[in-house]
């Protein structure tokens, strides 16, 4: 007897677009059923500045994935970006218990017990603890169980952020009288989904430059290791444009997607190219060369922060498959060449994986795709913190 289907809503509030897709999900298949956008408001570089205008942007995309379903949302895994999450490692170590040393369930119990319970300063909470593999007398392990060994060892990478704007994200979706089930990070989200088991196995490093963020993971022995978010985007590209070239931002805007590049191939100084190329009133010429050294620069800066940030995280050693890269500003032509030079390892765009619809493959819905697939597969690891007694939302909304 088959139980009745789950409506689950993948949502991520951008700072240049709201994205909403609706699973139906019967307990072993999952179909899209439903599909929402907004243009993005009163949210800067992963926080909302402007409740209202934030809620009713979102509430438009929630109606119209509802309306394209035909069905009611039944509860929302949410994305999470900002400049505000923060990371940290934290291992532990137990000798096992039984006298013939085989590992018990209460030794991992123990063991992850104590590898999650490091305080966060007030005002923080943990939005994911990631668990790296099981270590058994030195040796990686995936399943410790059953395994004999006298020193048991884990590790987690916990995510964490402030708590008041992580409230915010979450009032939105309440606004609409829908459930928040857990908070998924973008760039676990899109991580899965632009990069294969065999590449998070050898170490790969996915990277997503949206609009006002760019969040970034590192992959070792196919797990999540480290993870990071800048508050600097393709918005930052257009917004140097604007002022280098002393333009709207509308017309900076459509000048990097024309023109913009990561890397700088015009040598003639002179080069011109028209705004428009309608020669109408308005339309004004510009140096081909000026246009891709000011976007080029920004793009490099934002990849070398992003290696600085990962300090000793990344080496080309243990990032053996490279850099995979989504999100709009990865459109820009000569990016996959500019982050094989800064990493010094090969890499190259993300492909959406084959099972996608064709009117879902653009880079933009990577990660509502990507939180979509962790509400259906990774209920264990993302039950850590936020669902516990005492834990993520009974804070939030004990005075509810």
């Amino acid at each position: 007897m088959s139980s009745s289907p789950t409506f689950i809503g993948a949502v991520e509030i951008g700072t240049s677009k709201i994205t909403v897709l609706i699973g139906e999900y019967n307990g072993r298949e999952l179909a899209i059923i439903g599909r929402g956008e907004c243009q993005s408001r009163g949210i800067i570089k992963g926080t909302v500045v402007d409740y209202k205008a934030a809620s009713e942007c979102t509430h438009s995309a929630l109606e119209q994935a509802e309306r394209e379903a035909g069905e009611r949302i039944d509860l929302v895994f949410l994305a999470q970006s900002g400049g505000h999450l923060e990371g940290f490692y934290n291992e532990a170590a137990v000798s096992v218990k039984a006298a013939d040393n085989m590992i018990g369930a209460e030794d991992i119990r123990t063991v992850c017990e104590l590898a999650r319970a490091k305080q966060l300063p007030a005002g923080r909470l943990v939005v994911h603890h990631i668990r790296r593999p099981f270590r058994v007398d030195g040796r990686l392990v995936p399943n410790p169980e059953h395994l004999v060994g006298q020193r048991l060892d884990v590790g987690y990478w916990t995510v964490h952020g402030q708590e008041n704007k992580l409230a915010d994200f979450i009032h939105v979706i309440r606004g609409f009288n829908l459930e928040v089930r857990e908070l998924v990070l973008s760039s676990l989200a899109t991580g899965h989904m632009i990069t294969t088991p065999e590449e998070r196995q050898h170490g790969v490093l996915a990277i997503d430059i949206g609009a006002g963020t760019t969040d970034f993971a590192i992959y070792r022995d196919g797990v999540p290791h480290t993870t990071g978010v800048l508050a600097v985007g393709g918005a930052h590209i257009t917004n140097d444009l604007s002022i280098g070239l002393r333009l709207a931002e509308g017309k900076a805007e459509k000048l990097k997607h024309r023109f913009g590049r990561a890397s700088i191939i015009t040598r003639d100084k002179g080069e011109k190219i028209w705004l428009d190329g309608n020669f109408a009133i308005g339309d004004r010429q510009f140096s081909r060369h000026a246009i891709e050294q000011i976007t080029s620069a920004r793009v490099t800066e934002i990849l070398e922060i992003v290696r600085k940030k990962l300090g000793g995280a990344f080496t080309p050693e243990t990032c053996s498959a490279g850099v995979v890269l989504s999100g709009g500003t990865a459109k820009l032509a000569g990016i996959a060449e500019t982050a094989a030079r800064v990493f010094g390892v090969p890499a190259h765009l993300g492909e959406t994986p084959g099972w996608v619809a064709e009117n879902l493959r653009d880079p933009g819905y990577n990660t509502a795709l990507g939180v979509l697939y962790y509400g259906v597969n990774s209920r264990a690891d993302r039950s850590d913190a936020p669902r516990r007694k005492g834990g993520f939302f009974s804070r939030l909304f004990a005075s509810n």
